[in-house]
């Protein structure tokens, strides 16, 4: 009676710890599911507001720049041209496709340091993927300079012009089309015809403007590398494009000063030594230094 009453006790305490053990199991796998799920929600929140409207920093500046009701960027800016192809590299490195080279021993500069691809996966943006493909197949590597000056067609070697992105700003114009942000029309100036891309989800734009405006306002932390990344890319390129000040025009003149004051504190910090501080995009520093030379 005893062995019997024995091998009861001992078979239910088997299935005592069989019955912890699966909950144990089900807990470890909730939890890397919520892990999972946390990091899918922090890459959502890295790349854009939602998935529906997810924009990219091209798309953000060209959205800054452009004109509401006629559709089209100022005729008077000519630095929006750079500034997106400076925002198509800051994009790659964002997303773990590009960085600079090691900067040695004997401590290259930025300018001075290659471009080198670390992933060719696809990005899903037509633009990003063919600007990858050239930095990827381009032997010797190119600076972040000559890149620029490159994927704008701006270089004096015919031999280069290959590198050239063409139509850069319709074909950003038609991806914010495709999200639902502009719609396309036609305008006629006296002896052509153009095409135009009016806001058509002002939405999107005052969510892009507010965060813009806010970054610098009520979430000012006065510390880049407590800024998130994507954000601090986004006033530095915009700034570089000619288009930052859009953002802050419907501002009253106290908010507006303050957020310039902040935003010229971000301009004039030194790319050089701010590359060389912990966990930062050192391609995104390179842009700007290249902007600022």
């Amino acid at each position: 009676m005893a062995s019997l009453k024995q091998r009861t006790s001992g078979l239910v305490q088997r299935k005592t710890e069989a019955i912890r053990s699966a909950a144990d199991k089900d807990r470890e796998s909730g939890g890397e599911e919520d892990e999972a799920r946390r990091g899918e929600e922090e890459e959502d929140d890295d790349k854009g507001d939602s998935k529906e409207t997810r924009l990219t920093l091209m798309e953000e500046v060209l959205l800054l720049g452009l004109k509401d009701r006629e559709g089209y960027t100022s005729f008077w800016n000519d630095c929006i041209s750079s500034g997106l192809r400076g925002c198509m590299l800051v994009e790659l490195a964002l997303r773990g496709r590009l960085q600079l080279e090691a900067c040695g021993v004997r401590r290259k500069s930025l300018l001075s340091r290659k471009v080198i691809y670390k992933s060719d996966a696809p990005t899903g943006d037509v633009l990003l993927d063919e600007a990858l493909r050239h930095i990827k197949e381009t032997q010797p590597p190119e600076t972040v300079q000559s890149w620029i000056e490159l994927l704008s067609g701006e270089t004096w070697n015919p031999l280069k012009l290959h590198y050239q992105l063409r139509n850069v700003r319709e074909r950003l114009a038609k991806n914010l089309v495709e999200k639902g942000v502009l719609t396309t029309e036609k305008q006629n100036f006296l002896l052509f015809d153009m095409t135009t891309h009016p806001l058509t989800n002002n939405t999107i734009k005052q969510r892009l403007v507010k965060k813009v405006q806010e970054s610098v306002l009520e979430k000012w932390v006065n510390d880049p590398h407590r800024m998130d990344k994507r954000i601090l890319a986004l006033i530095l390129l915009a700034h570089s494009a000619d288009v930052l000040e859009n953002a802050f025009a419907p501002l009253q003149d106290d908010q507006y000063d303050l957020a310039m004051k902040r935003v010229h504190t971000l301009l004039e910090l030194e790319p050089e030594k701010e590359s060389t501080k912990p966990n930062v995009n050192e391609l995104m520093w390179a842009v700007v230094a290249a902007f600022t030379k």
